[in-house]
Order: C-alpha cells, then sequence, then structure tokens
C-alpha cells in the first residue's frame, strides 16, 4: 500500500479534527503542499468555534442565551441562517434544534469541507477530493485515472461496500447509524427512526448533501425515498432495514 501510494502525484495529509479523521488528497504534481496548512488551520478554526463540547465558544455561548445572534461572528451566522432555511426546505426533519439544544453540526462538516475546497482551488489546485469522516468532495480526477471511485460503506457489514460511485465533479453524503448509533433522531418524535438504515446523497455542494441525507434519514422509510425522489440537483440512494436498495434515478452508482 505504501509503495503504490508514493507513486501517486501530489499530496496527501491526514489530521484528526472535530473528532474525526479529515483526508486531503490532492492528485496535482505542481501543487505546493504547503497550502494545506491553510486548509487544516482553516478545519481547526471551525471547531473551535463551532463545536458544542467547547463551552466558551459563540455557539455554546449562543445556546445558554449569552450571546445575542446579531453579535455572533458572520460565519456563525450564516450557518445558522442557512440550518433555519434546511429546516424549511426538510419540512423540519433537518434541524440544528433537534436534540433540545443548539448544534448545527449537521451542517458545519459539510460547509467546512466546502471551503476548504473554495481554498484549494484558489491555492491552485484542480484533481483533488476531501473527505470528513467518508463524507467527500471531489474535484477534477483521481489521476492517473480518469475519474474518483468512491466506496460507500454497507450499514451492516464494516467490510462491505454497499455501492461505488465513479464521479468527477461531486460531493457525496451518508447518513446512518453506523459507528455512533442512533445519533440522527426524528424531530417530531424524538427517537432514532425504524426501517432504514442509510441514506446517501449527491450533489453540487457537501453541506447541503449532508443535510438533506440527515433528514431522509430522520423520516425514515416510508417518506425518506419519496422525497428524496423530489429533490433537484441531487440524487439519493436509501438502504432499508429488509436490505431493500432505493435509488433516484440520477443515482450515480456504478457496482455494489
Amino acid at each position: 500500500m505504501t509503495a503504490v501510494a508514493e507513486l501517486l502525484p501530489g499530496v496527501r495529509r491526514v489530521e484528526q479534527i472535530m473528532g474525526m479523521p479529515i483526508v486531503v488528497d490532492v492528485r496535482d504534481d505542481d501543487f505546493d503542499g504547503a497550502a494545506l496548512d491553510h486548509v487544516f488551520a482553516w478545519f481547526r478554526w471551525v471547531d473551535a468555534t463551532f463545536s458544542t463540547y467547547k463551552e466558551e465558544n459563540e455557539i455554546s455561548r449562543l445556546a445558554r442565551g449569552e450571546l445575542a445572534l446579531a453579535d455572533a461572528c458572520g460565519e456563525v451566522r450564516w450557518v445558522l441562517a442557512r440550518c433555519d432555511e434546511l429546516r424549511e426546505e426538510t419540512r423540519g426533519f433537518f434541524d440544528a434544534r433537534a436534540s433540545g439544544r443548539l448544534d448545527p453540526s449537521g451542517l458545519v462538516k459539510g460547509w467546512s469541507v466546502d471551503l476548504a475546497a473554495e481554498l484549494l482551488l484558489h491555492a491552485g489546485a484542480r484533481n483533488f477530493a476531501v473527505s470528513a469522516a467518508g463524507d467527500m468532495l471531489l474535484s477534477g480526477r483521481a489521476v492517473p485515472e480518469l475519474t474518483w471511485s468512491v466506496g460507500i460503506q454497507h450499514p451492516l457489514e464494516r467490510l462491505k461496500v454497499a455501492a461505488v460511485v465513479e464521479a468527477n465533479e461531486l460531493a457525496i453524503a451518508t447518513s446512518g447509524a453506523y459507528a455512533r448509533g442512533d445519533h440522527v433522531i426524528d424531530p417530531f418524535s424524538g427517537r432514532a427512526p425504524k426501517g432504514v438504515l442509510s441514506v446517501t446523497v449527491v450533489g453540487p455542494e457537501l453541506a447541503t448533501a449532508d443535510a438533506y441525507a440527515t433528514a431522509a434519514y430522520a423520516m425514515g422509510p416510508d417518506f425518506g425515498p419519496p422525497w428524496t425522489a423530489r429533490l433537484e440537483r441531487y440524487e439519493a440512494m436509501t438502504i432499508l432495514a429488509n436490505g431493500t436498495v432505493l435509488s433516484t434515478g440520477g443515482f450515480p452508482a456504478v457496482s455494489s
């Protein structure tokens, strides 16, 4: 594995931030790896600003009523405004307050990756992938390959791939129990959904794809698949508890 990696062009870096592995894989020979310092500094700033485990940051102070939204930084105001928009779009199934406490983490991870990709593009990268705990944003191609190939982990069998997506410009997000257990809940019942194992959503933006995947998973098997079928610019694959796989017409799975 190491020998193969050494033959690949570009630079690859992994850091544990926000409680998860973040991987940046740039496949451009002429890319200056020093630019990744700025990218990972961005992720650390996001963690410091939005982590619900840091008692003195703006998110925690907002949650306790110690800070007015108007006095928060621009990034915090934007994220919370987008959370409100997504709550409307998803009929309330994506809700930054679903747990009873302000927690925009369901949007922040994808949003931080989207902006990290902008930093990479500004630094001259063209062919790269950014992964945060498996959710990915792809740009260009996986040089020397013509496309990126992304395996979507099976929700029950850790070593099995449920599907493979091949793409060049795409965001891919999956929501389900997986290793974190029942962390996604139906905001209306207060309980984890039954009958659905995972939902994968693909589209142009990781933040939106991640929020849509969370919402569709929370909707459960009766409402989630019909809702994803009506999305514009985003496609979805839902795996039900009985093993049935439901995909929208444009979902780019090439094998399973």
